[in-house]
């Protein structure tokens, strides 16, 4: 007889060829994704062929990495850009297939050694840290930038001036943020599904937290589904179907996700100006492309367009799912107060998750001879930035209410089944 321990049999089953298999559909899915958000964007009309690098700094920044913005024009030419944000659209579509791959071989299980999970997890880990360096030292180009007509262009053919832009990787921080994003994807799999299993000193602290973890995934992709048939029904009724896709396909969770927020009474911050702009919804553009630093609420957007008084209602009715979803997934003698404590955690900390993901900052500028844009359309700025601790503090209560409330039908419900 073999003196195998029961879990090494699950270990045999995902080794390093499951590990890089996990790895290669979360970067495969990514691509794809970002390749046909980039292509209905424009981008694929780039030159130098420079598309695919294109939409391997898409996947890098996705998954939290960074990319530096440069500019080469000589003392003549003054360049100066930069980007920061995270297409989470591409960013869902990876967490998703990697956790899938990552829970796959645990499954049916109720029980994990932290070796085991340890283990699997490492594997996953070196693998997407090679990965994360191959994509690192591809997401590189330049750019030449044309100068527009009138002073600029005159001034730039007197001088021989070929002004030029591009993007690099922090190698750096790309593989660190990396990681972590990695590590954070991993450890959501385990705290959402029900079916991976724990260590044994753990297992006390499912009930606890898994319900109410579950319950804030679920009301995070109801808002992007939402989304994705609103936008369906905009690229329908006003044209620019191809605009509309790449808002889907690039950044649909960027403009959902904030919207809980701010059903939520939630303040967001920002400022549009110059070529930049916001394709989906409009209102966003014309409250946002102000002088001075727009403010993004309730009731600024309820000026532009009285519908946004349906967030509140669309938070009220996925938030009282949510809690009864948690508590139908907790064991029945829970209190409800318990639950509700759970509920407004879980929702504190995916208000966090949205305002920490979800800002978004770029800034373009050029200068010939110390002569600026002049209004050549060369320069521009986009920000967004929420009021972060007001988010987090609106989550408490609005989580403390609808897991109590939430709770009520399900402990009913309970009962009425152990009655009978």
């Amino acid at each position: 007889m073999s003196s195998r321990t029961p879990s090494a049999p699950a270990v045999a089953r995902h080794g390093w060829l499951q590990a890089l298999g996990t790895v290669l559909a979360g970067l495969v899915a990514m691509g794809v994704v970002a390749a046909l958000g980039l292509w209905a964007a424009g981008a694929a009309d780039l030159p130098d062929n420079a598309f695919p690098r294109v939409v391997t700094a898409a996947v890098v920044t996705a998954v939290g990495g960074a990319v530096e913005m440069s500019g080469d024009a000589g003392g003549l030419v003054g360049t100066e850009a930069a980007l920061t944000v995270m297409p989470l659209s591409v960013t869902l579509t990876g967490a998703l297939v990697i956790a899938r791959g990552f829970l796959r071989p645990l499954r049916h299980r109720a029980v994990a050694g932290t070796a085991e999970l340890a283990g699997w997890a490492a594997r996953i880990a070196v693998l997407w840290l090679l990965a994360l360096l191959g994509l690192s030292f591809a997401a590189r180009q330049t750019f030449e930038v044309s100068l527009g007509e009138g002073v600029l262009e005159d001034l730039g053919d007197l001088f021989g001036l070929a002004p030029k832009v591009g993007f690099t990787t922090d190698v750096p921080l790309t593989v660190l943020f990396g990681l972590l994003w990695l590590a954070g994807v991993l450890v959501l799999a385990v705290l959402v599904s029900r079916g991976a299993p724990l260590p044994a000193r753990l297992l006390r602290y499912q009930a606890s937290v898994r319900p109410a973890a579950y319950a804030m995934v679920v009301v995070l992709l109801a808002y992007v589904v939402i989304g994705v048939v609103v936008g369906l029904v905009v690229a329908g009724t006003r044209g620019r179907p191809a605009e509309t896709l790449a808002v889907l396909l690039l950044g649909l969770p960027n403009l959902a996700w904030p919207a809980l927020t701010i059903g939520l009474g939630a303040t967001w911050n920002g400022r549009v100006e110059g070529p930049f702009g916001l394709p989906m919804p409009p209102v966003l553009d014309e409250v946002l492309r102000t002088p001075d630093v727009a403010t993004l609420d309730l009731g600024t957007l309820a000026e532009h367009d009285g519908r946004v008084w349906w967030l509140p209602v669309v938070d009220v009715v996925l938030l009282l799912a949510a809690g009864w979803l948690a508590a139908r997934r907790s064991p029945a003698d829970t209190p409800a107060w318990r639950h509700a404590v759970h509920m407004a955690v879980a929702l504190a900390l995916t208000v966090l998750m949205i305002c920490l993901v979800g800002r978004i900052s770029a800034h373009y500028g050029l200068s010939v001879l110390g002569i600026g844009d002049l209004n050549g359309g060369l320069s521009g700025e986009l920000f967004l930035r929420p009021q972060l601790w007001g988010a987090v503090g609106l989550a408490l209560p609005w989580g403390l209410v609808t897991g109590f409330l939430g709770a009520l039908p399900a402990r009913w419900a309970g009962r009425r089944a152990r009655a009978h």
